[in-house]
């Protein structure tokens, strides 16, 4: 997972180079597969007024706006540093985990799998993750 940040952050050094943006995609089965797959068709072609564009290599389970600005991955493990009994704050129905080393990191805590979601400064937090929640609450219904 950490290599993942650290390339998501190579993007954003790199983002003048344009292209595809280079982000390892998680390897999700079963029924967490299938949840991710419709969320990638029901997430936005606009996140907080960064444009969605390719990643590398091509995967159903990842999505980027902007130049690596924003970045997720469905699909992830559980988050290490999570406590299973911690109590995480909801927005618009959707638990998230704010990673306590990373603050660019965020987990959205489904029952049928994870997404993470990474965000630069340049955007703001709540606002990404309250349009995110919809199609995720879609996507994997309680």
């Amino acid at each position: 997972m950490v290599r993942v940040v650290l390339v998501v952050a190579a993007s954003v050094l790199l983002s003048g180079c344009g292209g595809a943006v280079r982000v390892d995609p998680p390897a999700p089965r079963g029924a967490t597969a299938t949840a991710c797959a419709t969320l990638n068709g029901r997430l936005p072609k606009i996140l907080d007024g960064a444009e969605r564009v390719p990643s590398e290599p091509p995967s159903p389970y990842v999505a980027v706006w902007g130049e690596a600005e924003i970045a997720l991955r469905c699909g992830v493990p559980r988050p290490a540093a999570m406590d299973p009994l911690q109590q995480l704050p909801e927005i618009n129905g959707v638990a998230w985990f704010a990673d306590p080393v990373r603050p660019a990191l965020f987990t959205a805590i489904t029952r049928d799998g994870y997404v993470e979601v990474t965000i630069s400064r340049r955007h703001e937090t709540t606002g990404v993750l309250a349009d995110l929640a919809a199609p995720i609450k879609a996507a994997f219904p309680a």
